[in-house]
């Protein structure tokens, strides 16, 4: 069964949502320049309050590992995902450092057969332990899914996905994991009925 993480929880209110749809992920954005971030503090505000059957991923972009891992020793975030520039010895550092499960984020751009092919193999080499595949940081934008089907490992599969297209998401990739954020927003702020949605789609048995 495809899993399901709900991404960019800011509010109390957005954890009450998470809490009665019961995904498997929820994140947490500490990266200043989106509308979604939250601070330290916040952060282990709204963990308090998540079900415990839902693991919090939180999600960084170049930032300081020592703030990382401490996040992760305090229990703030069960799991870290990256989207910056985060090479393989930023990983392989990470890991040495916490037991918290990494993902790493790659960006699918139009580029040449020959650029995608080199993606390809990083998304296969790379050390984290899972990768997730997006159009951009956030940008809610669908990508040419045909990619996807050159990639032997798990992923996360993110950027555009809603209740329109999801069904077809896991039909035609089948990704281990399906990552939304602004599929389940309305004016920027999470929208329950879409999450309902979401996971009526994608758990119609419970």
């Amino acid at each position: 069964m495809t899993k399901i993480k709900l991404c960019g929880l800011f509010r109390e209110e957005d954890i009450r949502m998470v809490n009665r749809a019961l995904p498997d992920y929820c994140g947490f954005v500490f990266y200043e320049k989106s509308h979604r971030n939250v601070g330290r503090e916040k952060a282990a505000e709204l963990k308090a309050m998540l079900d415990k059957r839902i693991k919090a991923v939180g999600v960084f972009v170049d930032h300081d590992p020592e703030e990382i891992c401490s996040l992760a020793e305090k229990g703030v975030i069960d799991m870290i995902q990256l989207h910056g520039h985060e090479d393989r010895e930023y990983i392989l550092s990470l890991k040495e450092r916490t037991e918290a499960e990494i993902i790493r984020a790659f960006q699918i751009g139009k580029g040449a057969e020959e650029e995608l092919s080199s993606v390809i193999k990083e998304i296969e080499e790379c050390p984290a332990d899972l990768v997730l595949i997006d159009s951009g940081k956030g940008s809610g934008k669908v990508f040419d899914w045909d990619f996807l089907k050159n990639i032997r490992r798990p992923f996360f599969l993110a950027g555009g996905l809603n209740a329109g297209n999801i069904e077809e998401a896991v039909k035609t990739v089948s990704p281990y994991a399906l990552d939304l954020s602004s599929g389940i927003e309305t004016e920027g702020i999470k929208d329950e009925n879409k999450i309902r949605e979401i996971m009526r789609i994608l758990r119609p048995d419970l």
